[in-house]
């Protein structure tokens, strides 16, 4: 297994607490009090949504890696809502609800939240939902905007596994995307074919109903639904000038490439990178181990 440790959870914290341990300090937190007076924690479920928005067409994500010319993170099929929700309920375990723009979609639902008052400066235009089934699971990945996530979690379990950005070196990195070599099993590791993966130390979280985690700025995470759940993420966007930089590549210069590449080239440039994901980590392993 992983060299993982449990993330702190918190019932209560102050602005002065949150900023200087957890924002300063780059460390990820559950915290139990964001959520406890939202109308989202009382009201938030399957039959909820349904009621607002049962035939809205909604986009569907799943979770095998984008093949020959498909571009990162294309949607695989469109559905109303309430179809959507009967698959979860007969089982489904891969489509997911990705990226859900909130206020575009069901604008209602803003009155169910409140920005929480805790030193960051939310983006309030942008709260998005992410929607999935028991046991559906999200790629190990970072943000490409560098944001600080409060990742605010309704419905049932969902564990989180979290690697600092510090770690990129050894984390099986594909170029010009935002993941891991999506054939790393980051439950069940594979030493012998993945040796970086031994000097791997993470977190892991685990989230119930109205657990807001706090994920840093260019964190690794990896998300497994032990239940059908819903979360809603909140983010503020960098404003040190080293993180600003680094968003800026990601949007107009390594999500540019990605895509002008994959349309030319197809899967040659997919095989491509996978085989220097491998061939990057390993020479970084080798040069670790020999310090």
């Amino acid at each position: 297994m992983l060299s993982l440790v449990k993330v702190t959870v918190v019932q209560e914290i102050t602005k002065d607490a949150f900023l200087q341990d957890y924002k300063q300090r780059s460390m990820p937190v559950v915290m139990q009090n964001i959520t406890k007076d939202w109308a989202a924690k009382k009201k938030w479920s399957m039959e909820y949504f349904e009621s607002l928005a049962a035939d809205k067409e909604v986009k569907l994500y799943d979770s095998k890696p984008s093949k020959d010319k498909k571009l990162q993170h294309a949607a695989e099929k469109m559905m109303p809502l309430k179809e959507y929700f009967q698959l979860l309920r007969d089982g489904e375990q891969d489509l997911r609800m990705f990226f859900f723009d909130i206020l575009r979609e069901i604008p209602t639902l803003k009155n169910d939240f409140t920005f929480p008052e805790i030193g960051l400066n939310f983006f309030k235009k942008l709260p998005v939902m992410f929607i999935a089934g028991n046991k559906a699971k999200v790629q190990m990945h970072f943000d490409i905007d560098y944001a600080d996530i409060f990742l605010c979690h309704f419905g049932g379990k969902k564990k989180v596994i979290l690697f600092p950005p510090e770690l990129t070196p050894l984390m099986y990195h594909v170029p010009y995307s935002f993941s891991s070599l999506f054939a790393v099993d980051y439950e069940n590791p594979d030493y012998e074919k993945y040796p970086a993966l031994k000097h791997l130390k993470g977190f892991e979280a685990e989230l119930n109903h109205g657990d807001v985690l706090y994920i840093p700025p260019g964190w690794w995470h990896y998300i497994i639904y032990e239940e059908i759940g819903f979360s809603m993420a909140i983010r503020a966007f960098p404003r040190d000038i080293k993180n600003i930089l680094k968003m800026l590549r990601n949007l107009l210069w390594t999500r540019t490439v990605d895509g002008v590449m994959r349309t030319l080239y197809g899967q040659k440039y997919n095989d491509k990178n996978e085989k220097l994901a491998v061939e990057n980590t390993n020479h970084n392993l080798k040069n670790l181990l020999d310090r």
